[in-house]
């Protein structure tokens, strides 16, 4: 791990801070879900830690089911074009969703992504996003729970990745630059 952060240019949220603010989100969950079943869609591969984190604070009853979206491929800036990797492979309709993913950057992909399960026709349909970029955002989408909004610098950690690379570290770090401007 020692090579992955010497590629770290800083720390922008430490593990304490991680640890501290998913409490913080599942009491705000808790609260608003109150004696509600939630079906709990994990947006694959990035948000797999926090999703862990997460589901193991709140308190009220959840289901689990993943989904795989692309669209920034091997790039540090989505290209715009969705891809469904992998779907849920339960029906939603009627039921309270809860979609979990690590960053709100642009929101082409939720967009598309929410547009695709709203026609589905959940009881509700709600959005958990670790990180929040807002002054890359292009599309009208705001995440119902929020864990921190960061500036426009590419972040990795904590499950995020460049390349598949730096999911492991337990915080968030800022890339250097001359790792993926070569």
């Amino acid at each position: 791990m020692r090579e992955l952060e010497q590629n770290i240019e800083k720390v922008l949220i430490t593990q304490e801070q991680i640890a501290a603010k998913v409490k913080e989100l599942a009491a705000e969950m808790d609260a608003f879900y109150q004696d509600k079943e939630v079906l709990l869609i994990c947006i694959l591969k990035g948000s797999v830690t926090f999703f862990s984190d997460l589901t193991r604070v709140v308190s009220f009853p959840v289901m689990y089911d993943f989904m795989c979206v692309s669209s920034y491929g091997n790039s540090t800036v989505s290209g715009g074009s969705v891809r469904i990797l992998k779907d849920v492979s339960v029906d939603i309709a009627g039921k309270h969703v809860l979609v979990v993913e690590d960053i709100l950057d642009t929101g082409n992909t939720l967009t598309a992504l929410f547009a695709q399960l709203e026609a589905r026709n959940p009881a509700s349909l709600k959005l958990c996003c670790f990180l929040d970029k807002p002054d890359r955002r292009t599309k009208p989408i705001e995440a119902d729970f929020t864990g921190f909004q960061i500036p426009d610098e590419f972040v990795v950690g904590y499950g995020l990745d460049y390349d598949e690379q730096y999911r492991q570290l337990p915080y968030v770090g800022v890339l250097k630059r001359s790792v993926y401007e070569k």
